[in-house]
């Protein structure tokens, strides 16, 4: 099978198809037969040679993607709720790889993907997806409140506005003012561009901050501290930047918490919730561009430029 792996951190030159053998699903998991992976910003870190955190797992050679969807060719032994012929969505192993004819993953990391959407745009859902609704559960995010989301326009902030919205929350978003338009039809109620020079006396009265930003900014934390509510919730997606003494005195004095997403979740629970919301049309997937497989140098060069709408995909096969 042809799979996308690197044999040296680099730039987007380093992505090489190569033919590679095709897994073999162990009793716990499924051979998946990929149509579309996403291209997310954890792939270029790991690409470059990753972050603090992943940098002691990263052997070369190795492949990249963090989700996708496919259909299930076989199943382990042990797998149950799964059949041959099965469309699914999901996260693989660690590490595992998603650029790829084929994954074998943990069945437990997958679900039914959405009857009504395309593998290209099933494929472009788990990974930001489940960042989002993982804020959205450590934000406890409920109606009525005024949720923050910082970088509303990405990945996992377009989506995360939608969440907010189905649970009948304010929503108010963090942008380049070219997305205010594309985030109200996503169902954004008020939107701010982070680059107003005004915008630390704008913020105010926020019941929950979730920062969604593949970018970190140091000051813009602060602000977002600085108009959360006594007891509000800040939650953050920047797993390699630790929070400061300083923004952690802020959120001590008005009693409220910050907290970092986490992997530790029900995937395939969460996955098939999510599924559910999109099927009942509450929630929609936000596609910037389709590459096909042998263009995902390309694919990084553009994610790269921080100035994506929504996601990338990279269709590994085409649909029927």
């Amino acid at each position: 099978m042809k799979a996308i792996r690197i044999h040296e951190f680099g730039g987007p030159e380093v992505l090489q198809i190569e033919e590679v053998a095709t897994p073999v699903p162990q009793p716990d998991e499924i051979l998946v037969k990929m149509y579309a992976s996403g291209v997310n910003p954890a792939d270029y870190v790991v690409r470059l040679g990753g972050n603090e955190i992943l940098k002691p797992f990263l052997k070369l050679p190795l492949g990249l993607g963090l989700d996708g969807a496919g259909e299930i060719v076989e199943t382990g032994i042990d797998v149950t709720g799964f059949k041959k012929g099965d469309k699914v969505y999901g996260i693989p192993n660690f590490l595992g790889g998603t650029y790829a004819e084929f994954i074998a993953a943990k069945a437990n990391q997958f679900a039914i993907m959405p009857n009504n959407v395309s593998f290209n745009e099933a494929g472009a859902i788990p990974s930001c997806a489940l960042m989002a609704w993982n804020g959205m559960d450590l934000g406890k995010v409920s109606a009525g409140q005024r949720v923050l989301i910082n970088g509303a326009a990405g990945g996992i902030g377009s989506l995360a506005v939608q969440f907010a919205k189905a649970k009948g929350a304010y929503v108010i978003g963090t942008a380049s003012a070219q997305n205010f338009n594309f985030l109200k039809q996503l169902g954004a109620d008020e939107l701010f561009d982070y680059k107003d020079e005004n915008f630390a006396s704008l913020l105010q009265d926020i019941d929950v901050v979730f920062d969604a930003s593949p970018v970190f900014n140091e000051e813009a934390r602060m602000i977002m501290a600085h108009a959360l509510n006594n007891a509000g919730r800040f939650v953050s997606v920047q797993l390699p930047y630790p929070f400061g003494e300083e923004f952690l005195g802020i959120l001590a004095k008005k009693h409220a918490e910050a907290k970092m997403i986490r992997r530790e979740l029900d995937v395939a629970q969460s996955l098939t919730d999510i599924a559910k919301l999109i099927e009942q049309g509450k929630v929609g997937i936000v596609i910037s561009k389709v590459y096909p497989m042998e263009k995902a140098a390309e694919a990084h060069a553009e994610l790269e430029t921080r100035h994506v709408r929504g996601k990338i995909v990279l269709e590994i096969k085409k649909e029927d």
